[in-house]
């Protein structure tokens, strides 16, 4: 492993520590010609899952693609580099455990969208808007209509029980 910093490829690994789901293994490394550290990840290799994209080419799968797509998405926006990587960590996993080795950018899209829904609307209308590829004003707004109809649903006003319920009865018999 080469030295970002002076570009030796002498360095050694200062800590090793295993992912909490067991999908990457982390190594910090140390140069020993200018002393500086840095963090690797080791992910078993993807060689069998391909990516079929919207022309109909097939490429390899690119994680650092789909992390700079989420990124952008939540650009400016108060989520958490970690949330990033398990939302990232989560599409990949499900990407894995199918059956099918070609895996359509279109189902990828998808995925991403569900996840950056419940994380935050504004990245997940981001990411719509660029995905989706709206040619018109009105498509955007159909989408952002219907991210807002789901957070009137999940809206519920308060009631004065006052009104609601009958006095509790008082009866002494």
């Amino acid at each position: 492993m080469d030295c970002p910093d002076c570009g030796d490829d002498r360095t050694r690994v200062v800590d090793t520590e295993t992912s909490a789901d067991g999908t990457a293994v982390r190594r910090r490394r140390e140069c020993q010609r200018c002393s500086f550290r840095f963090t690797t990840y080791e992910r078993p290799g993807w060689d069998s899952l391909q990516v079929k994209k919207r022309d109909g080419t097939i490429e390899p799968f690119d994680r650092s693609k789909l992390r700079a797509g989420v990124e952008r998405a939540v650009e400016k926006r108060d989520v958490s580099d970690q949330r990033v990587t398990r939302l990232v960590d989560d599409i990949e996993s499900t990407l894995q455990d199918r059956e099918t080795r070609i895996v359509a950018s279109s189902l990828i899209g998808e995925y991403v969208s569900d996840r950056l829904r419940d994380v935050d609307k504004v990245a997940y209308i981001r990411f719509v808007s660029v995905y989706k590829a709206f040619s018109e004003p009105a498509e955007f707004l159909r989408e952002l209509d219907a991210v807002l109809d789901a957070e009137l649903e999940d809206f519920e006003p308060a009631t004065d029980d006052s009104q609601t319920h009958e006095p509790p009865s008082h009866d002494n018999t």
